[in-house]
C-alpha cells in the first residue's frame, strides 16, 4: 500500500495515483524521473535497476503510461537496454482512458558518439524512435539511423540544446514528456530552464562507491523547488517537486 504523508495523510489507490502523477493540461510539461539510494547513488554497477523498489516501479510505470513521449539520453538508453515501450493490457487500457496514443515513442538525445545505428532503442522499437542530434553527428550516421526506422532531428551544431528538444517535441504534439535521464541530459534541461517537475524515489539502500548523481554538466544557480507531495510504502520515499512559475 502506498500512502501519502504530505500535504495530507491518506491511503492511495490506483485512481488516486493516476491523478497525482498525470501530466497537467497545457502547452507542455516535462517531468524528470530518478531513483537514488539514501546516500545519493543513482546506479548500481552502471544501472538503475538495482535501486528500484516495488513503489518506485509503480510510479515509474505511471510516468511512462501517462506520457506522450519518453525522453532519454543515448548513454542511458544503451546502458539500460531501452527497446521502446511495450504496453501490456493494463497500460493500453490506462492510455485509452486518458486519451493517449496506444504507444508512446522514445526520444533519444545524442551528439552521435554514444548511439550506434543498430541501437536496440531504434531497431526494436514498436513505433519510430525520435533521435535528437546535432551537426557534429556525421551525415552517414544520421542516414543509418533513418534507414533503421528512426526520425532524426538536427537541432544544434556541436551540442543538443535541451530547449530545442522540448520545443520540437511540443510542436510534434508530444507535450507530456517523461524524462528518464541520464545525468547529462537532466543537467542540460536544468540549464535550459525547461524542467517542470522532478520525481525522485529515495530507495532504502546505501551504496557508497563512485556512482553518478542525478544531474551533471554546467554549474547553475541553485533553483528552489516547491514540494508537491510525499508518499511512502513504509520503505521507499517518493517525492514530487515542482519548478515555481
Amino acid at each position: 500500500m502506498i500512502r501519502q504523508i504530505w500535504p495530507t495523510a491518506r491511503d492511495l489507490g490506483e485512481e488516486d495515483l493516476e491523478q497525482l502523477y498525470r501530466y497537467p493540461d497545457g502547452p507542455r510539461w516535462l517531468a524528470v524521473n530518478f531513483v537514488s539510494s539514501t546516500d545519493g547513488a543513482i546506479t548500481v554497477e552502471g544501472r538503475s535497476a538495482g535501486l528500484s523498489t516495488p513503489a518506485d516501479r509503480i510510479v515509474y510505470r505511471l510516468g511512462n503510461d501517462l506520457a506522450d513521449v519518453v525522453l532519454v539520453g543515448a548513454g542511458t538508453a544503451m546502458a539500460e537496454g531501452f527497446e521502446g515501450m511495450r504496453p501490456d493490457e493494463h497500460t493500453a487500457d490506462r492510455r485509452r482512458r486518458f486519451g493517449l496514443a496506444p504507444i508512446a515513442p522514445v526520444a533519444v538525445v545524442t551528439t552521435g558518439l554514444s548511439l550506434p545505428a543498430d541501437a536496440p532503442v531504434i531497431t526494436k522499437a514498436a513505433v519510430p524512435t525520435l533521435v535528437f542530434t546535432c551537426s557534429a553527428a556525421t551525415p552517414e550516421l544520421r542516414d543509418a539511423w533513418t534507414a533503421n526506422g528512426a526520425r532524426v532531428f538536427v537541432v544544434g551544431d556541436a551540442e543538443v540544446p535541451g530547449e530545442r528538444v522540448v520545443e520540437t517535441l511540443a510542436a510534434e504534439g508530444l507535450s507530456r514528456i517523461d524524462c528518464e535521464g541520464g545525468p547529462r541530459l537532466f543537467g542540460s534541461l536544468i540549464e535550459a530552464g525547461v524542467v517542470d517537475e522532478f520525481r525522485l524515489t529515495v530507495a532504502p539502500f546505501l551504496v557508497a562507491g563512485a556512482a553518478s548523481r542525478a544531474a551533471a554538466g554546467g554549474v547553475v544557480d541553485p533553483a528552489e523547488l516547491e514540494l508537491a507531495s510525499v508518499l511512502t510504502d513504509g520503505s521507499s520515499v517518493l517525492l514530487r517537486y515542482l519548478t515555481p512559475r
